[in-house]
């Protein structure tokens, strides 16, 4: 994992990243439904685990989009080629602890490695081994499924998109949907840049069905 400083004279929202961090609240964020059916169908048939696969495919939806690997550091943005993910873990007493995860590696290996990070991470609670500053924040809710979400943040130029989901239910028409919401610093991330991580993760979908 490398990055880069892009070069704030010829970055062309230079004037939307001035304006959005004088805000007391910065932040720009959707919940959308997403069609997880054969997805579903998959994880069951292969006996993997739902939640770890839905990770790296919004983690490859995410890192398709480069306003998504972008964080703001001083008063400039850096790009990072690939970021992992922190992600959630329950443990018995109801608590839970931070799992780093990362996705530049073919399925097997990524499933492998995931369940060894799952491991390893248990003992940490929620202190990160890593530098927070490229991570994907991911997390869930399976007790509700729910139609919006409002995301904890530290405020000012904390730039970690966070990628939420909720409890997949049947719908009328037989297919299987799951709310999906995307959090990030406005100065960083427009509208556009939100459809496009959605329609990365339809895509990213799609191409795992044929897996």
């Amino acid at each position: 994992m490398s990055c880069m400083m892009i070069d704030m004279e010829y970055y062309a929202r230079k004037a939307h990243f001035d304006y959005f961090r004088t805000m007391q609240y910065p932040y720009i964020g959707t919940t959308v439904e997403v069609d997880v059916t054969e997805l579903l169908e998959y994880c069951h048939a292969q006996k993997r685990s739902f939640y770890i696969t839905f990770i790296h495919v919004a983690a490859l939806a995410a890192n398709g989009v480069p306003e998504l690997r972008q964080r703001i550091r001083g008063d400039g943005i850096v790009e990072y080629s690939e970021c992992p993910t922190s992600h959630v873990e329950m443990l018995e007493d109801t608590t839970y602890y931070y799992c780093t995860l990362h996705h530049d590696m073919d399925l097997c290996m990524y499933y492998d490695e995931a369940e060894k990070s799952r491991q390893r991470y248990r003992t940490n609670g929620i202190t990160e081994e890593e530098d927070v500053e490229s991570m994907l924040f991911v997390s869930t809710l399976p007790w509700v499924h729910y139609s919006s979400l409002i995301q904890p943040v530290a405020g000012g130029d904390e730039s970690n998109p966070r990628i939420t989901w909720g409890r997949y239910e049947k719908s009328a028409d037989g297919r299987v949907r799951m709310p999906v919401s995307l959090l990030a610093h406005h100065s960083l991330v427009d509208g556009l840049h939100i459809g496009r991580f959605y329609e990365n993760l339809e895509r990213e979908i799609g191409r795992f069905q044929k897996n």
